[in-house]
């Protein structure tokens, strides 16, 4: 067994270091580099520029890439991905398509521990956290999937973002650096970890915030989000403004319209009045069926009705394209999935 970690996710400099240590020439790490980041490499056996005793030597050596177990398009050219992991665990993934970008919905936890009543995720359990390679994988696995180059990231798959916060920062970086896609065209969402805002702004990163409300207020709020109980809402939007301060960025309030929960125009009324004094936009994000679950999707002109309520208070606010959701492949709709066959 190799001791060598997986390739992926390493720096230019940290595959140059193990390549020097192998007597290699310095060009030989710009040539790995290229493989690793733009040829969708899948095995070092693949990379034919080094010498076949060299693979030869490193077979045992990873790449750090899942294996693709199923693929599944919606009507509307979204594409949800079950990546099988190394030791036998699985995530989801989605890839989604319009005419001038590519996003990719990344999963950052195998399952996830928050429990939001409403989201799919946290009903399969949580295993742990994904390692740097399996981050950078997904993108790079819908990228040659799609042929194209992928423009958008979304931290808003699998899993609470904030609690793998170093290998979410290492994993923003590789993906700024490495796949190379702007900071500014990555998102990061968090439904709110104590602690966890305001270490994020210590890295100072480019990228957006997405800080999920879900609720005007606190009683609310704790309904539909049992970890709020360890983090207050006037204790996450006092973090919220220290992030700003630190990161002179704008971010976004998601807010998932539940049909007769959270979506009437008093509770609108009252999330203007919490978001105010944030440099900030509202995302409105009507509600995806989950299987055994009870929530409904608001109709359309309830919808409406609450977007014209906020904007009345001059608060920038829209509403999101659902996208995919026809495979389970939407907001609040990934799950781990318990396979009874192994991954080879």
């Amino acid at each position: 067994m190799s001791t060598t970690p997986p390739l992926l996710g390493q720096s230019y400099d940290e595959l140059s270091y193990w390549l020097s240590t192998q007597g290699e020439p310095p060009y030989r790490a710009k040539q790995l580099h290229q493989w690793l980041y733009t040829r969708n490499l899948q095995s070092l056996d693949e990379v034919t520029v080094f010498s076949k005793r060299w693979r030869e030597a490193n077979a045992k050596v990873k790449v750090g890439r899942s294996q693709v177990l199923q693929r599944t398009p919606s009507p509307d050219g979204t594409v949800k991905y079950l990546l099988g992991l190394a030791d036998g665990e699985n995530i989801e993934t989605v890839g989604i398509p319009t005419a001038k970008r590519l996003t990719v919905c990344v999963s950052s936890q195998v399952g996830c521990p928050m429990a939001c009543t409403f989201c799919a995720t946290g009903k399969s359990g949580f295993a742990r956290n994904l390692q740097i390679h399996e981050i950078l994988d997904q993108v790079l696995t819908v990228q040659a999937d799609f042929g194209r180059r992928v423009s958008h990231i979304v931290f808003m798959g699998m899993g609470e973002p904030l609690l793998n916060l170093k290998n979410l920062h290492t994993s923003v970086e590789r993906i700024n650096e490495d796949i190379g896609i702007s900071a500014r065209n990555i998102t990061i969402s968090t439904v709110g970890v104590k602690g966890r805002i305001r270490a994020l702004g210590q890295y100072r990163l480019q990228t957006t915030l997405a800080v999920s409300l879900h609720a005007p207020n606190p009683d609310l709020r704790l309904q539909l989000i049992p970890s709020a109980q360890h983090y207050p809402l006037d204790e996450l939007l006092a973090e919220c403004k220290e992030y700003m301060e630190l990161t002179s960025r704008r971010f976004t309030f998601e807010y998932t319209l539940l049909k007769d929960v959270n979506d009437q125009d008093f509770h609108a009324r009252e999330l203007a009045q919490r978001v105010r004094g944030f440099q900030c936009h509202v995302n409105l994000i009507p509600y995806n069926p989950v299987a055994g679950l009870d929530y409904k999707r608001p109709t359309p002109p309830r919808v409406q009705a609450f977007l014209a309520v906020l904007e009345a208070y001059r608060v920038q606010a829209s509403v999101r394209q659902t996208r995919g959701s026809a495979e389970a492949a939407a907001c609040g709709q990934l799950r781990r999935q318990i396979l009874t066959t192994a991954i080879n």
